[in-house]
């Protein structure tokens, strides 16, 4: 299913130091591998929101900022396949955010280079970091074709037609 975490504990003594967004990180990680899209067991806990609404921001901008060559022409279910997040948290975070618009029926993402970086520096990646290149795992492979999570059943965006 398209749960990716259900529960995440860092003990109060070693709370603050970044532990729950590593933890956070790590699972959408492991959904990228599995090559689905995820989202934290709903409805969030008020804990949950303050550690899921700063990732989702946060891995937003990063993105936004990173990708901006190929963002251009990119639509929320572009980001969802390579951030593993799914489009319901993308679409929350940039309302958040405040850079989404809604315009005849349809989503745009109106952020300049500039405002991106302002909101960088409000919303950072923190550390510690996942680093993706030490994660050696290999999913357990289910029927992709009803599988509704995963990223290879996923309509390919306009611009691909």
């Amino acid at each position: 299913d398209d749960i990716s975490t259900a529960c995440i504990l860092t003990f109060p003594s070693h709370q603050r130091k970044g532990y729950g967004r590593f933890l956070i990180a790590f699972s959408y990680e492991l959904s990228k591998k599995e090559e689905k899209v995820g989202s934290p067991e709903k409805p969030m806990s008020d804990l949950g929101q303050q550690a899921y609404i700063p990732y989702w921001t946060s891995t937003m901008v990063d993105f936004l900022l990173n990708e901006s060559d190929e963002c251009k022409s990119m639509s929320i279910m572009d980001i969802a396949k390579k951030t593993s997040i799914m489009a319901e948290d993308i679409i929350y975070a940039m309302n958040t955010l405040g850079i989404l618009k809604f315009v005849n029926g349809v989503y745009f993402i109106s952020a300049e280079r500039k405002l991106l970086e302002e909101l960088a520096k409000k919303h950072p990646v923190k550390e510690p970091r996942v680093d993706p290149s030490r994660l050696h795992w290999t999913p357990y492979l289910t029927d992709v074709k009803r599988d509704k999570f995963s990223l290879s059943s996923k309509k390919p965006s306009i611009t691909e037609e």
